[in-house]
């Protein structure tokens, strides 16, 4: 074991994957070496998520598990955990090392510095922190075009550890996205804390920027990361109607199906708004995927409230919901909100959502059976048929039930696929 080997894990939303990646690669340029295994690691590195007490509590003992594996790993903790408690850590006895959010990128030059802790303050933080993302193993190009974010929902930390938002500029994304698309990418995923208030500081929109993409770049195709209904407008929609280049997937961060929980949340919308919106985007877009978040057992919501939530869920024409129980974060106004709801409650709400969760997202796959979508087929097979997969433009995953010959021919290609099947949860499809 050397000093200058690594294992990283990144936890989290997709803009922690990209920074995860990007870590990695300053690591490499900096020689340091990436192993897979902690017991072969002269570093242990964990980009961190603190979007629920569920993921601090996975961020420490991941951390402690690494340390009792390997009693002569250094344990490097950076991410939204580390810039939010940045003292605590310190304190415990398996970990090393302290980076914040905007100090992940310099990992290399803060372990060489001898310094144990670097918390680079956000809060006040004006100009968008600037990465290039190299080559990736990944057959779909993640960009990230915003970070931070200016709303101050009564649940969330995120503002705190990410600091208010900040966008890349267009010229910039569209040289990357350039850049990608002359590596071989057919396909870009925009990511980011709040993509949706992309270009607010300048007084510009996402309209815009995507406006700018399809006149100035020929990425096939791009992949819009999760959007507030209130930034989802009628000059969006009519755009990306007339686009043969977006992918019809939605994620909408609803949060709750009751207005009186969105308004405790202080999010500032209602719920017959959003799913009137979502019959628009129904009736706009063929086969379109729409996925959402819930947080099941908010303070103050009662049994009617939940209900009431349960109830549009219901007759919502989601495709899938993504839900959590509601996590108290130290710090925010929720957490010294009445009517705290027992854990075992909140668990039993979020399996219910889970339950019609599972019932839309069959409803969406059975509704696909017998149509054709364009697949981008992944650079590697299914690790388990070794048979080639891809996904759709409407975010289905897809394996191709031929036995192809020649595979590495289709890697990376966008193919017509005839989605003939669903078998114990996969949907399999062929080539026309």
């Amino acid at each position: 074991m050397q000093d200058s080997t690594f294992v990283l894990k990144s936890m989290g939303c997709k803009s922690n994957q990209f920074e995860g990646a990007l870590i990695i690669q300053h690591l490499v340029e900096s020689g340091y070496s990436q192993v897979k295994n902690v017991i072969d690691a002269g570093y242990y590195i964990l980009n961190s998520c603190s979007v629920t007490h569920k993921s601090d509590n996975e961020t420490l003992y991941l951390l402690r598990n690494a340390k009792n594996t390997n009693p002569d790993v250094k344990t490097v903790i950076t991410g939204c955990v580390a810039q939010i408690e940045k003292e605590k850590l310190l304190e415990l006895p398996y970990i090393d090392y302290v980076f914040g959010n905007d100090d992940k990128f310099r990992i290399s030059e803060l372990l060489k510095s001898g310094k144990k802790s670097q918390i680079t303050d956000l809060i006040n933080k004006e100009s968008f922190n600037y990465q290039v993302l190299g080559d990736t193993a990944k057959t779909r190009y993640s960009l990230k075009i915003q970070d931070g974010c200016n709303s101050r929902c009564a649940y969330c930390i995120i503002p705190f550890a990410r600091g208010k938002s900040r966008s890349a500029d267009s010229e910039f994304i569209v040289s990357q996205i350039n850049n990608a698309v002359k590596k071989g990418f057919k396909e870009v995923v925009f990511t980011g804390i709040h993509i949706g208030q992309w270009g607010m500081e300048n007084g510009r929109e996402l309209t815009e920027l995507l406006r700018k993409v399809e006149e100035e770049t020929c990425i096939r195709r791009y992949r819009l990361g999760s959007l507030n209904p209130l930034e989802i407008t009628g000059k969006l929609l009519n755009f990306l109607e007339k686009s043969d280049r977006f992918c019809p997937h939605f994620h909408l961060s609803l949060q709750s199906a009751c207005n009186k929980t969105l308004k405790s949340m202080n999010r500032f919308y209602k719920t017959e708004d959003y799913l009137e919106q979502i019959e628009d985007i129904k009736s706009r877009f063929d086969g379109v995927f729409i996925g959402s978040d819930i947080i099941a057992g908010f303070a103050g919501e009662s049994e009617e409230d939940f209900l009431e939530t349960v109830d549009n869920l219901n007759k919502s024409k989601l495709s899938k919901i993504h839900t959590f129980p509601y996590s108290i974060r130290h710090g925010t106004p929720a957490e010294k909100m009445d009517g705290h709801i027992p854990e075992e409650i909140k668990q039993k709400r979020a399996d219910i959502i889970k339950e019609i969760s599972a019932r839309k997202f069959k409803e969406f796959l059975c509704q696909n059976i017998g149509t054709v979508h364009e697949v981008l087929i992944e650079k590697h097979p299914d690790k388990y048929s070794g048979k080639l997969k891809g996904v759709s433009e409407n975010y289905i995953n897809v394996i191709i039930d031929e036995d192809t010959k020649n595979k590495s021919l289709y890697y990376n290609t966008l193919q017509k696929v005839h989605l003939d099947r669903i078998s114990s949860g996969n949907f399999y499809g062929s080539f026309i």
